[in-house]
């Protein structure tokens, strides 16, 4: 997979615009700041395109699939079109179905839950929470970290090649690292899976908000996302991919709208005939407004031209990699090195500090938001760390005081919405914090670095 470097078109690439842009935040030494979004890899701010849709639906607001009426017809239309406009996005096959969920690790506990009896499953160490843990009633076979792309695919041929032939088996591999932001070699690893008679799974949380993926393409069997990382608000995601073993599964849910006939039997029981189509496993009063939201921020990146924005985020990625290579106290993390492609998103630490205190004074004295900790994917964040994988830890900060070392990490990302400022603003930010320090003092407060609002600042 690589990453467009086509010329930029100023006219068409400026940043898009998302809520919370022009939002002012208290700075701990006085005065506001708007605050710099850099934290995209949790929750990216959603699109106002896709604000102002959901904005103008909200009054035709209906139940879908179970009413006459004009309201509740509107939004069934509204709803079957979001997912015809979801499998557009994703090049999805003739014959592949869309599954509204309500995130990437929904996603992936359905498709768990769908795999037949006796199913391998591989998965790298290197994986978000998400698609590592699902897997509870497999047999899993947990690979380790790769350090090239060639590696990755050597690695999974490797236990291919020793698994059961005859039984099924299953890979799952993230697209873009939340961690580091490298580029996974999908579309080779899915030829070494079918060449082994496995399918594969993509999670595509990280690719899919910065990078186009198209599932006949990449000739992957799934692929799993989530909206609130594509610029839609929270509680809704998407697993799209092969129908058949989606069709074979018990329901996801059992109840409401994935039942197509019940009916007593004689001996006092009941008879279930269950959809065949994507409702078998979306039972329930579905998320209208989260899959609506979705299905437009589909067409906004579309319409936007993903291959300028993927060219103005490779721009963002080189400032940023460029900027932190000045500082000699910050290492940035990577499993494939420096020429990897890349999407925005990027760890690092800072020699001689504590990552919780670092994230907490870009915060408090610049009005910058990160992330610090284990980005839940500990395994990998503590083998990128040069510690032990199996070592404790927790996805927020650990208990130690500012200037300890922690073994966590800062992860700035960004995307489509971001100003060129915010980028400026935070390579400023950790030049001074290095080289000056912090301005005020921090705590420990449950589990958090705090500015302490007891104490006067630093001089």
């Amino acid at each position: 997979m690589s990453v467009s470097t086509a010329a930029l078109d100023p006219s068409v690439c400026a940043p898009l615009p998302v809520l919370g842009q022009d939002v002012t935040v208290p700075l701990v030494t006085g005065g506001e700041v708007t605050y710099a979004a850099l934290d995209y890899a949790a929750s990216a701010p959603a699109l106002q395109r896709v604000w102002d849709d959901v904005a103008a639906y909200a009054p035709y607001y209906g139940s879908v699939h179970r009413g006459a009426g004009y309201l509740s017809q509107l939004s069934t239309d509204l709803f079957e079109n979001s997912r015809r406009t979801v499998a557009e996005f994703l090049g999805c096959r003739p014959e592949d179905q869309v599954v509204f969920t309500r995130s990437t690790t929904d996603s992936l506990n359905l498709l768990a839950a769908a795999i037949p009896a006796n199913c391998q499953v591989f998965v790298y160490e290197t994986e978000h929470h998400a698609s590592l843990l699902p897997w509870r009633d497999a047999q899993v076979t947990y690979l380790n970290a790769p350090r090239t792309p060639g590696q990755a695919v050597e690695t999974l041929e490797r236990a291919l090649a020793d698994r059961d032939p005859y039984g099924p088996a299953l890979v799952c591999v993230t697209g873009a690292s939340n961690v580091t932001g490298e580029l996974w070699p999908v579309r080779e690893l899915a030829a070494a899976a079918h060449a082994h008679g496995a399918r594969i799974v993509l999670d595509a949380a990280q690719l899919a908000p910065h990078h186009p993926v198209d599932i006949a393409e990449l000739d992957v069997d799934w692929v799993a996302f989530s909206g609130h990382k594509l610029y839609a608000p929270f509680g809704s995601g998407v697993l799209a991919g092969r129908a058949d073993w989606l069709q074979a599964a018990d329901p996801y849910l059992a109840g409401g709208g994935a039942s197509r006939k019940v009916a007593r039997r004689a001996d006092g029981g009941v008879d279930v005939d269950w959809h065949t189509t994507a409702a078998r496993h979306e039972a329930g009063s579905p998320n209208v407004i989260g899959v609506y939201s979705i299905a437009s921020a589909c067409k906004a990146l579309t319409e936007a031209g993903f291959d300028n924005l993927v060219a103005r985020e490779q721009e963002l990625v080189s400032r940023v990699r460029e900027g932190l290579a000045e500082v000699p106290e910050v290492q940035v993390l990577s499993l494939f090195g420096d020429d990897a492609p890349r999407v925005g998103v990027i760890s690092f630490v800072v020699r001689g500090w504590n990552s919780s205190h670092f994230a907490a004074a870009l915060s408090a004295e610049y009005g910058i938001g990160v992330r610090d900790g284990l980005f839940c994917a500990h395994p990998l964040v503590r083998t990128l760390l040069g510690s032990d994988p199996q070592d404790p830890g927790e996805c927020g900060a650990p208990e130690a005081e500012p200037g300890e070392r922690s073994l966590n990490a800062i992860r700035v990302s960004f995307g489509a919405g971001t100003p060129d400022e915010h980028i400026d603003r935070f390579l400023r930010a950790v030049t001074e914090l290095v080289r000056e320090g912090a301005q005020w003092k921090y705590r420990t407060e449950d589990g958090r670095c705090v500015p302490d609002r007891g104490e006067a600042p630093q001089v």
